[in-house]
Order: C-alpha cells, then sequence, then structure tokens
C-alpha cells in the first residue's frame, strides 16, 4: 500500500508491504489453519526541497539501490531471483530507523542512517553459531543472538550507516555508482568476573551498475568488514567471545556481479554471481583448554567458510497495463556450492545443490497517484 500526498509545501509518502511468511503457531492446522500476516516495511518519508526524513522500518540504506537513496522497492537492487531468499552474498537487512537524506543535486544524494542493531553469533538462515566459553555459554545467552533470541539482545547502540550515492547520465545511457559505510557497536558483561568489554566494527562497500551498451546493465556490489556478517544474510557471525567474556570481530566479505539485459519490452533475462567468505576466528576456552569461537579445527561443520551462488533466469511478461498491473512468466536456474571450515576426516569439503524455480505472477500496479 501507497499514500502520496502534499502537506504544507512537502511530498509524503506513507509505505506498507506485508506478506504470509509469519511466524506459525503450533497449533495453525488442528482448527483456525489460521495464516500469519507479516509486516515487512512501514514507513513514511517526508520530502521538501533538497532533504527527506524516514522513520519506520524500510530495507536498510545499507542495501544497494539502483538510483539515488529511495526506500521504494523497485528503486533497490536485490536481483530479479524468484527465490525469496535473493542471491548468496547479498547485502541486506530490513530495520526500524530513522534516515536523514540530502540532495545537493538532482544526480546526487547524502544519506545517515541510525538503524536497529544486533550483536550477532550466527545460527540463522542455517549458518552455524559461534562456540561459546562453557562457563559462559547460559550467562551470556542473552547477551548474543546465536538466531534465536528474538529481541532480549540489549545491544548498546543504533548501527550508523552513510552512504553518497551518483546517477550520471553517460552520453544517453544511466549509470549508478554508490559508496556506503556502516559503524556498530558491540558490548559485553561477563557476570562472574563483573566486567564490561566493548569493541567498535564496521563494514564498507562500493557498489555500481551501469547501462553498458543499450538495454545491458553491467553490476557489480562489493563489501567488506570487520563484525558485519550479520549483513551477509546471517550465515556468518559478527564477533566470537573469548574466554574472558570479550569480544573478538569477525572478518566477512561478499561480492554480487551480473548482468540484466532487457531483451525486448516483454523479456528480461538476468545472470549473477556471488561468493560470501567468513574469516575464521578462535580463541582457548581457560576452563577446559579446548578452542572456541569459529572456524577452529574441530569445529561444528555447520560454520561456513564460504557459499557461492551462480544464477540465470528469464522473466516474460504477457500482458501489463498502468493502471491494473501485469502477468508474468518466470524461470530461474541456481547452482550453490557451500564450504565450512572444517569436517571430519572422511566427509566431502563441500556441499552443493541445482535448484530451479517456476514462478506465475500477477504484479499489482506500483505507479504513484498524481498529486496537485
Amino acid at each position: 500500500m501507497r499514500i502520496d500526498a502534499p502537506v504544507a509545501g512537502a511530498h509524503v509518502l506513507g509505505y506498507m508491504e506485508s506478506d504470509f511468511l509469519g511466524f506459525s503457531p503450533a497449533n495453525a492446522a488442528v482448527s483456525s489453519n489460521s495464516n500469519s500476516l507479516r509486516l515487512r516495511l512501514y514507513w513514511v518519508n517526508l520530502k521538501k526541497g533538497k532533504y527527506e526524513i524516514l522513520g519506520g522500518q524500510s530495507w536498510s540504506l545499507l542495501t544497494p539501490n539502483r538510483r539515488g537513496l529511495s526506500a521504494l522497492p523497485s528503486d533497490l537492487f536485490y536481483t530479479q531471483n524468484i527465490d525469496v531468499n535473493y542471491q548468496a552474498g547479498l547485502i541486506w537487512s530490513r530495520n526500524p530507523g530513522v534516515r536523514f537524506i540530502y540532495h545537493p543535486k538532482p544526480t546526487v544524494a547524502l544519506g545517515v542512517s541510525l538503524e536497529a542493531s544486533e550483536q550477532y553469533g550466527g545460527g540463522s538462515a542455517g549458518g552455524g553459531a559461534i562456540t561459546l566459553p562453557a562457563a559462559l555459554t547460559s550467562a551470556y545467552a542473552n547477551e548474543v543472538n546465536l538466531g534465536s533470541t528474538t529481541f532480549n539482545v540489549a545491544n548498546p547502540a543504533p548501527d550508523v550507516i552513510t552512504k553518497i550515492a551518483f546517477d550520471p547520465a553517460i552520453g544517453q545511457k544511466s549509470a549508478h555508482f554508490e559508496i556506503a559505510g556502516v559503524l556498530s557497536a558491540f558490548k559485553l558483561y561477563n557476570p562472574l568476573s563483573q566486567r564490561s568489554y566493548s569493541a567498535t566494527g564496521g563494514g564498507g562497500s562500493f557498489n555500481f551498475s551501469i547501462e553498458t551498451w543499450r538495454n545491458l546493465r553491467l553490476i557489480a556490489n562489493n563489501y567488506a568488514s570487520s563484525g558485519g556478517g550479520r549483513w551477509i544474510f546471517g550465515q556468518g557471525p559478527d564477533l566470537i567471545v573469548r574466554g574472558d567474556g570479550s569480544a573478538s570481530l569477525i572478518h566477512a566479505y561478499s561480492t554480487l556481479d551480473g548482468l540484466e539485459y532487457q531483451a525486448t519490452p516483454d523479456a528480461l533475462l538476468y545472470g549473477y554471481y556471488s561468493n560470501a567468505y567468513f574469516q575464521r576466528n578462535s580463541a582457548i576456552d581457560p576452563s577446559n583448554g579446548k578452542p572456541v569461537g569459529y572456524g577452529y579445527t574441530g569445529s561444528p561443520n555447520s560454520q561456513n567458510r564460504s557459499i557461492q551462488e551462480v544464477t540465470f533466469g528469464v522473466t516474460r511478461t504477457f500482458w501489463k497495463n498502468p493502471a491494473f498491473g501485469a502477468l508474468q512468466l518466470m524461470g530461474q536456474y541456481s547452482y550453490l556450492l557451500r564450504e565450512p571450515w572444517f569436517v571430519t576426516t572422511g566427509q566431502p569439503r563441500s556441499a552443493h545443490g541445482n535448484l530451479f524455480f517456476l514462478n506465475l505472477r500477477y504484479a499489482l500496479p506500483g505507479a504513484p497517484p498524481a498529486t496537485e
């Protein structure tokens, strides 16, 4: 649902997006068979002159854009994939927060956002959780999110994200360039020693989308971080916990590159390659002399070293109308390769999958109403 309105010389844009992929109770299929409505996005944006302010839950400012710094899904890059898990290596999150944007020129935008943070130790979306020191396993249960802590972690401060975007015209072709950075604060308290520990992490990305020749776009998104694994679909942790209860940050990297070609007005072809990599980090547990952390010899084979994905797809639009939407047939193939840090002797070093998707989609109209 989108609402546009002029208010006191400013443009107000309200946006809400939901689906039925929310949490279902254990007895959902017993009697009521209820589907759980999930709120994905709900924000309001106020724009006046060269300034904008947005509040609510939106795609993170760190998510790559296709144009400007707009929070509208059509202006973001999260691939053309049918797969609702997008592409391995994509940098994204949907967070509550507040965002400020300044447009010094029509082709330049500068933004800063304060977004809900999370001290993440892995354990979500199939990625392995870190191994905690034995004496701190219960004490740190609500200090580090291991994939199932929900909102119990007391994070010290919001993540601070900055981004600058350029949308120049190169001849008669369009282009988009952006540089983004994130600053994250971590804080832990060891109740056994009654000591507090702090750490500061961060990361940065450089992304671009260029029309190399008519209707063919070259896309590249690159990200490097210290303590920023959560942003790579949660497939790797932000930090480990040392034996004394202090934090040591994990380096994480990703790239997502590809081509999108509008072959005809009704046919879109695309292909992507992506790679997410999480560096090992370990310490010794003083209570038993064993290693703890992430990626050490003997670590669980769920602790990812790298995840690579190659994807090809096509979207065929059979019918479309600005007032009523469009009907599309979509096909996608992906090859996925996962490598953990450690596997036992005699076991395969990696696992792979061939994924096929076929989708018939009715897209709702997305054009804003006319305002005066």
